[in-house]
């Protein structure tokens, strides 16, 4: 088992571990995870290209749509079952939870054109949208229905549409279980 895998069910199941019954009944948004994990991990041309073709088609029946190119650092964490879609060229850092129908894409015009680089430790709420070439810092929530398209510092909460930064220490406190 891929490595950066087993820290990602770190996320979901802490030091108990995924026993055998739960990985019988794994939640579709986990076996997404171990699909993208595994195809990011193969080097074979051709076999990347098969798995890359299996993670297509259960994209289909998750929906949940992150391309294998896309760079996501160990403990990701994808709440619930549902809609979230993540830029091929997004790039996210350890301990992201992330909920239903996120989206996290590019702008395509403008000073912020590009995707967003989100770091570590940041908490995303359901329906929120972070678009363009910004960072988001270390130990941020960006709560629920929230639209980010600016840089956000680090130890922040990010509320609203126009979204606005309260900043806070330990932001994320209580959000984010099981760190790796």
């Amino acid at each position: 088992m891929n490595s950066t895998f087993k820290k990602d069910l770190y996320r979901y199941y802490g030091e108990a571990g995924e026993s055998p019954i739960r990985r019988l009944f794994r939640p579709v948004e986990l076996k997404y995870l171990a699909l993208f994990r595994k195809t990011q991990s193969i080097k074979n041309p051709l076999l990347k290209a098969l798995y890359t073709a299996r993670l297509k088609c259960l994209s289909y029946k998750t929906q949940i749509q992150i391309p294998a190119r896309t760079k996501i650092g160990e403990g990701f964490y994808i709440g619930h079952t549902g809609r979230v879609i993540i830029h091929p060229d997004a790039v996210l850092g350890k301990n992201i939870n992330i909920g239903t129908g996120v989206t996290i894409g590019q702008e395509n015009r403008g000073k912020r054109q590009g995707a967003p680089t989100i770091s570590d430790n940041c908490w995303i709420g359901t329906n929120a949208v972070i678009v363009g070439n910004i960072t988001i810092g270390q130990d941020v929530l960006i709560a629920p229905l929230a639209y980010v398209n600016f840089d956000v510092p680090d130890h922040a909460v990010v509320v609203g549409n126009p979204a606005k930064i309260i900043q806070k220490e330990n932001a994320t406190q209580g959000y984010i279980e099981n760190c790796v």
